[in-house]
């Protein structure tokens, strides 16, 4: 038999609050170490212990192998404080055995735990499908532990899949391999019959101890940047997760969109006598030219302006791209999509999200087929996504949805055209927010359809984010301090009630394609995990609005919440690429700690946030997070510069051709596996959360960060679309990674900006700042 070898590696961290990355403080404050501190890791009779300080942390114990039993045991020190222990086995044969795991007993009493996903009873466990950013956190008072997976290794055998595990009231963690099934969407548990094939068997760990002394508490910060700077940069500087530029895939985008599919995804109708047009919600497969059958309607013929699916938003990309290029034709279309949103009713300030047409069915060859009446049916509604079982239908309004069109209203009018109906219809609704406020500060879920009043659930939740955001826009193009005011009475009760207990519950985490839990922990943590069900939404709007409330207060204990929130957000950012996920996965994000998404189109919504926070911060790895999850937005579009992607669409659908060049699935993995075959890859494209919304993300950051980013201040410099940029003295080397001359902009730190002729290579020495001007 050949001998083959399996490896299991696991990082071990031992870490408190880090309160500075690259340098630079997160919270104002100064974050220290202390100098004496000393981490040992020392053999027991069953194992080894972990201590600081001499104090006991954590025991580990030796796993046994059937007929093998204890391990070869090493320990050394490696980079930046950690130390690796290795354990390792020779198996002569082939050996089944359901388990093989290392255990952790905790010493400490933690008061905070995370891990990456639900284990909510015993025998579930932590698949390694979920392994975007794995680590296994425990946090008492300022001292954190932390095991991470060594990414390396996992999933190099198919038949020996990895897991994590935690059990907090037993103060006990586990990592090792096991089969798994789903018997919920998405949760996994634990399933018999696992063989071990001959060869090396290695399980390793990496530890650290560290303990901070003052300053927010983030048991995320280290474990993000070692995750960050070990795997997901190289990769990104290795030119992962798309190959391509980005106006090559949003020039598909809107090919597709706009033609050859065009016919299905535009719609364009008169609306109470004003012209009025946008891609319509969703359309699948059948709907292609090269379909070989009937097409069908999946769900409505509909037009969103939902915090998900947001027909504004993608416009706002459209107009970016049609005035770059000159196209009258496309303006036109972006600006029919702007009269939609403005065209919404609104009643004392309160308007509805979504238009759509009811359905009938029609009879063919014997087949019965779903399709949508004309728009001249169309009535008035709003999101379907909601607590349904609480008595909440698409009759009743979004208090969410509301605040995300306003704002993107009132950003319309600052970033593409001055228009003061905008700013009108978003004061009207800011002035029904304010009444809507209560004692704690916070803004209500839904409003009922006819008496406005506020419904009985999810009226104290990190929805409340996407108000703050808003009304501080506001504030800022108005002038008027009353929404100042209240937003930052929002933004304290967030940080109060929310962000402390990672309760990031909102309209996704319980009434969209997961609802386990909603009948039992709604507001509640797992008992068994001691976390809540969480979904990574609520982080990203409430990160922007804590770093929208330091803008505008220069209180640093919002930028140190707000960093510490983008830390928690970037553990679901994936970070490597698995062997078991069959398409390019670097930058992309996962949905929520009870589900099984890879590449989810958040992540393009999501994208410059992370350079905001680069702005402010100076952290690199920040920046380079965000470029990362911008070109994630891309990976599922069917096109010829996506080889592996097109390849897997092709096995799936032998018959997709150029015309569909563009087509893009909003996530991939989503029922928690996937197949070489194929499986994951999905059936429709939603233009408003993937392709058009990723096409959006690009315009836009092109547009404020252009091709180029040079910070003189920080001297650090970032190739965004297909530029290698090099130090060279006190010039930059910028390389066009594309093999095709074109103009690029590059854009400094102070907002200037100039263009040049990129063919190959060009060396450049940017001008020099003023000190005065310099305000870092």
């Amino acid at each position: 038999m050949s001998i083959k070898k399996i490896n299991l590696v696991v990082f071990v961290v031992l870490i408190g609050f880090m309160g500075v990355c690259g340098g630079c403080s997160r919270d104002g404050t100064t974050s220290r170490t202390g100098p004496d501190d000393e981490m040992s890791i020392t053999r027991t009779v069953s194992g080894y212990r972990v201590t600081l300080n001499e104090e006991a942390c954590m025991d580990f114990q030796l796993p046994e192998l059937a007929g093998i039993g204890l391990p070869r045991v090493s320990v050394r020190a490696v980079e930046e404080g950690w130390q690796q222990v290795s354990m390792r086995w020779e198996v002569p044969h082939e050996i089944t055995q359901d388990e093989l795991s290392v255990m952790f007993d905790l010493s400490m009493e933690p008061d905070f735990w995370w891990a990456p996903h639900l284990a909510p009873e015993e025998g579930y466990v932590i698949a390694q499908h979920v392994f975007r950013s794995p680590a296994l956190i425990v946090q008492q008072d300022h001292l954190s532990l932390a095991i991470v997976p060594d990414l390396d290794l996992v999933g190099d055998r198919p038949g020996n899949p990895w897991f994590l595990d935690l059990d907090a009231p037993a103060r006990q963690l586990w990592l090792g391999m096991t089969l798994t099934d789903i018997p919920v969407h998405v949760l996994y548990t634990k399933a018999p019959g696992m063989t071990i094939e001959a060869g090396e068997v290695e399980l390793s760990f990496f530890i650290r101890v560290w303990k901070d002394q003052w300053g927010v508490r983030n048991p995320w910060s280290p474990v993000t940047s070692f995750l960050w700077g070990r795997w997901g940069s190289p990769l990104l500087v290795a030119g992962e997760p798309v190959q391509a530029s980005l106006e090559t895939y949003t020039q598909h985008t809107y090919d597709w969109a706009f033609e050859s599919w065009g016919d299905f995804v535009w719609q364009e109708f008169d609306l109470g006598g004003v012209r009025v047009g946008a891609p319509q919600f969703i359309v699948n497969i059948s709907q292609s030219p090269n379909y070989p059958g009937v097409w069908y309607q999946r769900e409505f013929l509909s037009i969103w302006n939902q915090t998900w699916f947001s027909s504004l938003r993608s416009a706002s990309g459209l107009y970016r791209y049609a005035r770059d290029i000159g196209d009258e034709e496309l303006l036109r279309k972006a600006r029919l999509t702007k009269e939609l949103a403005l065209a919404a009713p609104m009643t004392d300030g309160v308007f509805p999200a979504v238009i759509r047409t009811p359905n009938e069915t029609v009879e063919i060859d014997g087949e019965q087929y779903r399709r949508p009446l004309d728009w001249d049916e169309a009535v008035w509604t709003n999101s379907n996504r909601s607590p349904r079982d609480h008595g909440i239908s698409d009759d009743w309004y979004h208090v969410l949805d509301a605040s995300w069109t306003a704002l993107l209203m009132l950003r319309w009018h600052l970033e593409l055209e001055s228009d003061e109906r905008l700013v009108d219809y978003a004061r009207a609704w800011g002035d029904r927010l304010l009444t809507l406020q209560g004692e704690e500060g916070f803004f209500p879920g839904w409003l009922h359809p006819e008496t406005h009043a506020p419904g009985p659930v999810m009226n104290r939740t990190p929805e409340t984010s996407m108000s703050v955001t808003f009304l501080l826009e506001l504030a800022g193009v108005t002038g008027e301090s009353r929404y100042r005011e209240a937003a930052l009475r929002a933004m304290d009760a967030v940080l109060a009630e929310i962000v402390p207990e990672g309760n990031w519950l909102d309209y996704e985490t319980y009434w969209s394609c997961c609802g386990w839990g909603r009948d039992m922990y709604l507001d509640r943590k797992i008992d068994r995990n001691a976390m809540h069900k969480q979904n990574t939404l609520s982080m990203f709007w409430t990160a922007e609005a804590l770093l929208q409330a330091w803008r505008v207060t220069g209180s640093q204990h919002y930028l140190g919440f707000g960093w510490r929130t983008l830390d928690e957000l970037s553990m679901a950012q994936q970070v490597w690429q698995p062997p078991f996920i069959h398409v390019p996965a670097l930058g992309g994000f996962g949905v929520m700690n009870a589900d099984g998404e890879w590449n989810d189109s958040r992540e393009t919504l999501f994208a410059e946030l992370f350079l905001d926070y680069y702005r402010w911060t100076g952290d690199p790895a920040c920046f380079e997070r965000g470029i990362a999850a911008l070109k994630s937005g891309f990976i599922m579009m069917y096109c010829p510069e996506n080889p592996i992607v097109r390849e897997m669409w092709e096995k799936v659908y032998p018959w997709f051709g150029p015309e569909d060049y563009g087509f893009t699935m909003e996530n991939y993995g989503h029922g928690g596996r996937t197949s070489p075959e194929g499986e994951g890859m999905g059936v429709f494209t939603i233009y408003d959360w993937g392709n058009g919304a990723a096409a959006e993300a690009a315009m836009r950051i092109l547009d404020h960060w252009g091709h180029v980013y040079i910070d003189r201040d920080r001297d650090q410099a970032f190739g965004i679309d297909r530029v290698e940029v090099r130090k060279r003295g006190r010039r930059w080397v910028l390389v066009n990674e594309t093999g095709t001359p074109r103009t690029i902009r590059i854009v400094y730190e102070d907002g200037s900006e100039e263009k040049v002729t990129l063919v190959d290579r060009i060396v450049i020495r940017p001008p020099v700042r003023p000190r005065e001007e310099r305000t870092r």
